[in-house]
């Protein structure tokens, strides 16, 4: 057993194992503790937080499983270690701080010996021991010294080849019974017929036909029900496509759950995981994967403390990766949040400054190598922001795809509304300077300006370098460090600043103060004397850096037509890509121009822009104009479903609580030619006896007590398993802290988005994995999280979520039908947050909503048959508590409705 102490602390407690036993201690002596003696926690951040001692240090178990076991995932509680570990799980929470000390033993005892990830292990120890990480000395007297040296991060990573260009996909048509066969041999021989899932195959395969003309893709809308099995209903003709037509099909969702879910699925198709990797391939944006440049400069010197120790476990999981994806691949999504995300960012491409064919490891770069694999690939597992920007910004158009699915197809409109948007906001703008002048003050790393990254062009070129030099001369006008307590001070510095300056006195002068010390934002209507006269130098001095921009582009494609003698394939490469790059920039300054030219001017009735100070919690954090589409489905019709052959646009709630015109306005279908196909296939499931709506009628609207009363019941009723939605971060975080405590002194634990210093998937994977522990958060889990079974039998949402009252929302309100669109956004929101309750057939639950005005009309949002009861707040717990007791012996959900 290690000599070290462990802590354990929950909402319940805070206990203390050592070689004399285990003791309940208080908060003061816990904090003493761990100040003055190395212990072993779990989660030190999360550990911190229970004790309020935020700078809580120590041995974090969970560092030494990302130590001794890279890229391998384990749900970072308790139950999950001790199940990963082969550990007995302690019956009282009591027994938890002396099984971290088992824990630990046995993660250093892995290490003495031989295990699969040992290549590494000792020289990323050594250089973890100089950065005095608190397990490097533990781990340096097992770790056995290899006897020669050990391979560089750089030197072991595997190389990715060119390959001959795929030619375009043969025309082919197929007959509906091959479809259904393949749909056969991926359910397998044993499974029941699904007579929906087998119409859903054929209706899908129609967006695999061959087009009939230019710009006018075939689109089927398909809107499945829960339980229709949809993702082997496209899989099915998408694979069989794929395989006649040799072309690759891009499989694009939402959310990250679901493109996990899908690269499972994809099992069925080629169970062999060698032949899969080269047929399925996982896609996602540049800023989602490792970039080894930056993690060179990482592990040299370029980060400093924690960052470092980061970086270094990062390098041990970067020689086991898969795909090198740092946001939702094999990299914990803890991992990052133990280092409260010190550092976790940089290690990223989120600048766009990559070099391409100029970074010494480009050849083994993640990121090339998942774009060269999904141009082989049959089926490509994609993200709507990504093929929207591949779409918009010209990238890869030698490997565009002609068929796409969009899975979570209802999210379509949101997503092209966050694409084609433009911010002129501090933030953004600042962004822009530091990608065209590079560090500046003796600012350190590996970041360049624009003239580092083309100095050989520029030496070749004299018209490329004065652009270069004008361009970087012209950024200096952008707001620069500091910004922000500038134009608070009212000192701004240079015209931008002063532009941001102005904004921020109108919106503080119009706009109405909404929820307390959260954003403010008011319309670009009638703009006061100061704004206009600040647009005119801020747009001279956009201008000034837009014209080099496109004039350096242009150079860069003539010196690719010339071919000099140093311009070989690595170098072609580096060019063509600073072309994209400088593209993208250019658009972006120019979409800023556009929106300046509206000041004082006529609005454009296809846009809608207004001026906006962010702000959280009180704290201002960005200030700026906005302008979005006010319907964003036309430039997406244009750039992605125009070029398209065919298209599939598939959800569970596509019509949005609406009708198939709703369907069809928010996917672009009215911007094309030919209307699209409808199909629609009914959940199977029987909701009549496998759920319930409760509608609670006397909880008080913005009563927090009240509030936090209700959910406490439910969840104590129900024995844990909900799910709690709220619109407001401000009352969930208010909830959370009156009924923590006292449910965990229930043994019923309760994570919280914005509360827990946790990721938001691993929260999930948190809550999955306990029966008994409860969730809460907004938006992000009110859809796309999928937890079937006995884990998740209750949803309670905060009221009804009415869409916030903005300027955008005003806009699309007014053109969309006033109160109608309302409706439509409300119904939309209360389908999807239902439709986590009941996920597979023999799934029951309660879905609460504590609104005692929620208007009748609305309830069409909930499937056909389910019984929807209005009640008061203790008739729900007693239901809730029923709920529970039946769960227990399997029985179903006979409940008559109460008018």
């Amino acid at each position: 057993m290690l000599p070290y102490p462990a802590l354990h602390a929950s909402h319940s407690g805070i206990w203390i194992a050592d070689d004399a036993g285990t003791r309940r201690i208080g908060r003061g002596e816990a904090i003493a503790q761990v100040a003055d003696t190395p212990t072993i926690v779990m989660n030190a951040a999360m550990v911190g937080q229970r004790l309020g001692y935020a700078e809580l240090s120590g041995l974090d178990l969970l560092e030494l499983f990302a130590f001794v076991h890279p890229a391998r995932f384990a749900v970072p509680t308790p139950k999950g270690l001790t199940q990963i570990l082969d550990l007995t799980l302690p019956t009282e929470e009591s027994g938890i701080a002396a099984m971290l000390r088992r824990a630990a033993t046995k993660l250093i005892a892995t290490a003495s010996a031989p295990w699969p990830e040992q290549e590494g292990a000792w020289t990323a120890a050594q250089s973890l021991f100089r950065l005095r990480w608190p397990w490097a000395p533990a781990l340096g007297q097992v770790l056995p010294k290899p006897a020669t040296a050990e391979r560089w991060l750089f030197a072991k990573l595997p190389e990715w080849e060119e390959v001959p260009a795929r030619s375009s996909p043969r025309t082919v048509t197929m007959p509906s019974d091959a479809v259904a066969e393949r749909l056969a041999r991926l359910t397998g021989a044993t499974a029941e017929p699904r007579p929906g899932q087998r119409a859903y195959a054929t209706a899908a395969a129609d967006a695999f036909a061959p087009r009939a003309a230019r710009d006018t893709p075939n689109l089927v809308l398909a809107e499945a029900g829960t339980g229709i099995g949809k993702t082997l209903g496209y899989l099915a003709p998408a694979s069989l496509w794929s395989e006649r037509a040799d072309g690759a099909v891009w499989v694009s969702t939402f959310t990250k759950a679901l493109q996990r879910q899908l690269a499972a699925e994809t099992e069925r198709l080629f169970p062999d995981p060698v032949e899969r990797r080269t047929r399925i391939v996982t896609r996602k944006g540049r800023e989602n994967y490792l970039c080894l440049l930056n993690l060179e400069d990482a592990l040299q010197g370029g980060f400093q403390g924690r960052a470092a120790v980061l970086a270094h476990l990062v390098a041990r999981w970067a020689a086991y990766s898969a795909d090198g994806d740092m946001v939702g691949g094999d990299l914990p999504g803890w991992l990052p949040t133990l280092f409260r995300r010190n550092g976790s960012t940089a290690l990223t491409d989120r600048r766009g400054e990559c070099i391409y064919a100029g970074c010494p490891h480009y050849r083994k770069c993640f990121i090339e190598r998942a774009a060269r694999a999904s141009a082989q690939a049959d089926i490509v597992i994609a993200n709507h922001a990504l093929v929207m920007v591949n779409a918009a910004r010209g990238r890869e158009t030698g490997t565009r795809p002609t068929r796409y699915v969009f899975d979570e197809g209802h999210h379509l409109f949101d997503a092209a509304d966050a694409m084609f948007s433009a911010a002129l906001t501090g933030a953004e703008s600042i962004e822009i300077r530091r990608w065209v002048l590079g560090p500046e003050g003796g600012g350190r790393g590996r970041r360049r300006g624009l003239a580092a990254r083309l100095s050989d062009v520029a030496s070749y070129d004299a018209a490329g370098g004065e652009a270069v030099a004008a361009a970087v001369e012209a950024a200096r006008a952008l707001p620069a460090d500091g910004w922000l307590a500038r134009v608070q001070e009212g000192a701004p510095f240079g015209p931008l600043e002063t532009l941001l300056g102005a904004v921020r006195g109108a919106v503080f002068a119009r706009a109405k103060d909404g929820e307390a010390g959260y954003g403010l934002e008011t319309e670009l209507a009638e703009p006061p004397p100061e704004l206009v006269e600040a647009a005119g130098p801020a747009a001279q001095a956009l201008d000034a850096l837009l014209r080099p921009l496109v004039a350096l582009g242009k150079r860069l494609e003539a010196v690719l037509t010339e071919a000099p003698d140093w311009m070989d394939g690595p170098a072609r490469a580096r060019v063509e890509g600073a072309i994209a790059s400088l593209g993208w920039r250019a658009e972006t300054v120019g979409a800023w121009s556009r929106l300046l030219a509206r000041i004082g001017g006529p609005a454009d009735p296809d846009f809608v822009d207004w001026l906006a100070v962010d702000r959280m919690e009180g704290r201002e954090y960005d200030v700026g104009l906005h302008r979005h589409w006010l319907d964003p489905s036309r430039p997406f019709a244009e750039t992605v479903l125009k070029p398209a052959h065919g298209v599939l646009v598939t959800s569970a709630t596509l019509r949005a609580g609406g009708d198939w015109s709703v369907a069809d306005a928010r996917s672009g279908a009215p911007h094309l030619m030919r209307p699209p196909v409808h199909f629609e296939a009914v959940s199977p499931f029987s909701y009549a006896t496998q759920a319930e709506v409760v509608i609670v009628t006397d909880v008080k609207r913005g009563d927090l007590p009240g509030l936090a009363n209700a959910y406490g019941r439910l969840i104590v009723a129900a024995g844990g398993g909900t799910l709690g939605l709220f619109t407001a971060i401000r009352r969930l975080r208010g909830v959370h802290a009156r009924i923590a405590d006292r449910l965990a002194r229930d043994g019923l634990p309760l994570f919280a988005q914005h509360v827990d210093p946790i990721d938001t998937g691993t929260l999930v994977d948190i809550f999955r994995d306990d029966p008994r522990a409860s969730l809460m958060g907004t938006d992000a889990l009110r859809d796309g999280v999928d937890v079937p079974g006995h884990s998740l039998r209750l949803v309670v949402m905060e009221g009804v979520p009415w869409p916030k009252p903005g300027v955008l929302h005003a806009a699309r309100r007014l053109a969309g039908g006033g109160s109608a669109y309302d409706d439509r956004v409300v119904r939309a929101r209360l389908a999807q947050a239902f439709g986590r309750l009941i996920r597979r057939a023999d799934d029951r639950g309660m879905f609460v909503l504590l609104s005692a005005a929620m208007p009748s009309r609305l309830l069409g949002a909930f499937p056909e048959g389910t019984p929807i009861v209005r009640c008061t707040l203790d008739e729900a717990v007693a239901r809730a508590l029923s709920l529970q007791e039946r769960l227990g012996h399997g029985e179903s959900l006979p409940m008559e409705p109460i008018a």
